[in-house]
């Protein structure tokens, strides 16, 4: 049985210790094949027009994303430029790769798959100097050790021996999608295979049905009895001449009482125009992508689409940065450093809404005090200008208490403290002036 077994595992790429199981086999041979018929892989879910939108989708939007380390500070915080993980994150994961490109292939791999993987690369001192990808189809086990922590045994690829290499927790780092154990997360190909593969399915029957001229099968009927070799010659002679689009419409002559007769449905009885729709649909709720990012515009209109459009960024981005953030959080820093540094994405630059809505956010933000005008342009990739980082205060906000005056004239005095900015000085008075005035009135009155 070895001499079967062992070539088998050269010629698949299933070298190693563990057990040629039916899992490993049917996946290297293709896949399960679903009901419907058509085997289902990771590679081969890609090329579902959907699946490859859905998945660019998500990719891209979070990739263009930057990710930065910042240093807490008393009140706020600040970006940890001098660390060496900010050059990591932000500017060189490695020597061949971008940023761009790393978190790229990390969320490729975890939405097909539902692992990313990264191989850390350290320094000297322990410290982070490098990321790099690793394929998630290449990860071959993930177990418990007996320490506690995790241990990954990954297989090589044939340029570099093609053999495999344990890997500990410490020089991994695991980007999990949805899990039940917190150890490997589930694959949404694998989890929806039927859908995806009658998806194919539905993919193949419209590509045959115009390789036989746009028509549905049917059978050629004789009322005369014909030997196996006529029935044969009849057949092939008949696709010959009327198969492929390039035969499509040419005249059939049927001769000695022939008949043609269809059997098949076509796509419209078969409905396949709503069947097809419908998965788009299906495609767009296992990934959690609305069906608009799919150029699916059914149930999109001018009243909706930017309602929809925050719903992405809020159910379906907005999750993927959190687990991300959290994951490098865990892996890259020490403990000591977590609880000094925070890693974010900077969400500014996917955020972003439409001039007019922006600029008339920025002139609330300014009227009400809590951006300058430098805090605008900084936002809008413009340079300060002098004078810019005052913050206003409208004339008639102060805090309760106004000015620390007397008890008689702290109402006014409250009222002038709280007139900030220009001309609070003349105002002050006029206050005053009115304060007197109302006491000559109580004293004529009495």
């Amino acid at each position: 049985m070895g001499a079967i077994v062992e070539p088998l595992r050269r010629m698949l790429g299933l070298e190693g210790p563990y057990p040629l199981t039916a899992a490993r086999l049917v996946e290297a041979l293709g896949g399960r094949a679903s009901a419907a018929g058509r085997s289902v892989t990771h590679e081969l879910a890609l090329s579902i027009p959907a699946v490859y939108a859905a998945v660019r989708t998500l990719t891209d939007s979070l990739a263009s994303l930057p990710l930065l380390l910042y240093r807490q500070v008393d009140g706020g915080k600040e970006r940890a430029t001098d660390h060496p993980l900010y050059r990591i994150l932000h500017e060189e994961p490695n020597r061949w790769m971008t940023p761009y490109q790393v978190k790229e292939l990390i969320m490729l791999n975890v939405l097909i798959y539902g692992n990313a993987y990264c191989e850390i690369e350290r320094g000297s001192g322990g410290e982070v100097v490098g990321l790099w990808p690793l394929l998630s189809s290449r990860m071959q086990k993930t177990e418990v050790a007996a320490s506690g922590d995790l241990l990954y045994t990954y297989q090589l690829p044939s340029r570099q021996g093609g053999g495999l290499v344990e890997l500990p927790q410490a020089r991994i780092f695991h980007l999990r999608g949805l899990s039940s154990d917190g150890v490997i997360g589930y694959s949404p190909v694998s989890l929806h295979r039927e859908a995806l593969g009658l998806t194919l399915a539905i993919e193949e029957y419209g590509a045959r049905f115009f390789s036989n001229s746009a028509r549905p099968g049917g059978v050629l009927q004789s009322k005369n009895r014909l030997s196996e070799g006529a029935i044969g010659r009849m057949r092939e002679s008949w696709e010959a001449a009327h198969r492929g689009l390039s035969e499509a419409w040419r005249v059939a002559i049927l001769e000695e009482g022939v008949e043609f007769k269809q059997v098949a449905l076509s796509p419209d009885d078969a409905q396949l125009p709503e069947t097809r729709q419908f998965q788009t649909t299906e495609i767009s709720r296992i990934f959690r992508v609305p069906p608009h990012k799919l150029s699916d515009l059914n149930r999109a209109t001018y009243s909706n689409i930017d309602k929809q459009e925050q719903q992405f960024k809020g159910d379906s981005l907005e999750p993927w940065c959190t687990r991300i953030e959290e994951q490098v959080t865990l892996a890259l820093l020490t403990p000591p450093e977590r609880r000094r540094y925070v890693v974010e994405f900077l969400l500014d630059a996917q955020w972003r809404a439409d001039i007019k809505t922006r600029y008339g956010a920025y002139a609330q933000g300014i009227q009400w005090g809590y951006l300058s005008p430098n805090d605008v342009r900084r936002f809008e990739n413009m340079n300060p200008i002098d004078g810019g980082d005052e913050y206003l205060r409208p004339a008639n906000m102060a805090p309760y208490g106004g000015d620390g005056s007397d008890e008689e004239g702290g109402e006014a005095g409250g009222m002038a403290g709280g007139m900030a900015g220009g001309g609070g000085d003349d105002i002050r008075a006029l206050v005053e002036q009115l304060q007197a005035m109302r006491e000559r009135i109580e004293v004529l009155e009495g």
